[in-house]
């Protein structure tokens, strides 16, 4: 696939009246799209990982509330509600951290309140049209991002970045990865240091395959990897996404984020979070509070049908860590850079 095939690669689309998602657990090895149809696949390809990264989890939530709509857009008012209240539901318990998806749930519960005395069909049309805004609204926003981002990149940086934030976790461009590509389009050489972010390889299957995609430099790691490199001097910035930003600054990501953190500091590298303002959750005061998800133990004894581990072992799989705000050199939002995050520069910025 060349770099002009991949600029036509979308993540999530519409189509015949279903909605299609990349299959993102099959990758490199393959590329595919699976087909769904209705709220409860929906939720179960989020759940799943066919679908990741919270900009695109928002998304695909949003699709599936119009998805439910559309199938039974020819059911009485009252059957088609309870269908809905359902769908909800069911789309909300999908997958915790990733305050997105509550957020594009929130938005079209907006637009289903607002045509609460309008037909069944306006409804489901309107809620159509709200997840295909949703959509090009976030490619917008990642271009937004991107530029501010590409600014604080100097030419010739080496960028090290941490599981996929990049056109595969978004409707488009992406947000850490939007930031790269925004900074190669400004004519500036920027290489990519990714780590492998061990369990799930998101970083090895994903960030690399794009960035090979793309023709744009990059290096593979694995994750223990990046304490040597900084050491050696050979990163020069850390850019990643977040699925969840508290009211003070406080960073939930990928696990293994809080560590890259750790070891930028040490090296007195500056760490960069690309976030749009639906990430940043202003009703959870700090990174405590923000919900911790946990996956399958067989996501670390193996991968596929290869198992390393000894059978029976126990094992802990958290799918995100927390980055104290104090070590985040800047969140680069669509509004602009907030240097140094806190509660009051946070609230200011929903204020602009």
């Amino acid at each position: 696939m060349d770099m002009q095939e991949q600029s036509r690669v979308e993540t999530l689309r519409w189509r015949d009246d279903r909605l299609e998602m990349i299959d993102q657990r099959i990758l490199p090895a393959r590329f595919s799209y699976l087909a769904y149809t209705s709220a409860a696949e929906t939720a179960e390809g989020i759940r799943s990982m066919v679908v990741r990264g919270a900009p695109a989890i928002g998304c695909a939530a949003a699709y599936g509330v119009a998805l439910e709509a559309q199938r039974l857009r020819g059911s009485p008012a009252g059957e088609f509600a309870a269908a809905l209240d359902r769908a909800f539901d069911v789309l909300a318990a999908s997958r915790p951290t990733a305050v997105n998806l509550f957020w594009a749930l929130k938005r079209m519960r907006a637009v289903r309140e607002d045509m609460k005395d309008a037909n069944v069909e306006a409804i489901a049309d309107r809620l159509l049209a709200e997840a295909h805004e949703i959509s090009a609204e976030d490619i917008r926003i990642n271009r937004a991002m991107g530029a501010y981002g590409a600014a604080l990149l100097p030419d010739g940086a080496r960028v090290l970045t941490h599981c996929n934030a990049g056109a595969l976790a978004t409707a488009g461009h992406g947000t850490a990865l939007g930031v790269i590509r925004s900074a190669v389009e400004a004519g500036k050489r920027i290489s990519v240091i990714a780590d492998e972010t061990r369990p799930f390889l998101q970083g090895a299957r994903l960030t690399a395959w794009e960035m090979v995609q793309e023709g744009i430099p990059v290096t593979l790691i694995t994750d223990s990897m990046a304490g040597f490199m900084m050491a050696r001097g050979e990163v020069d910035a850390v850019v990643v996404g977040t699925d969840r930003v508290a009211a003070n600054g406080d960073v939930a990501n990928k696990i293994g984020t809080y560590m890259v953190a750790v070891l930028a500091r040490r090296h007195g590298i500056p760490f960069y979070v690309a976030c749009p303002m639906s990430t940043i959750d202003l009703t959870v005061a700090d990174g405590s509070a923000i919900p911790i998800e946990e996956r399958a133990a067989d996501e670390v004894t193996g991968f596929r049908e290869c198992q390393w581990a000894a059978a029976g072992v126990s094992v802990r799989n958290p799918a995100f860590d927390v980055t104290p705000a104090e070590l985040v050199t800047g969140l680069i939002t669509e509004k602009g850079v907030v240097a140094q995050p806190d509660t009051g520069k946070l609230l200011a910025l929903f204020s602009r």
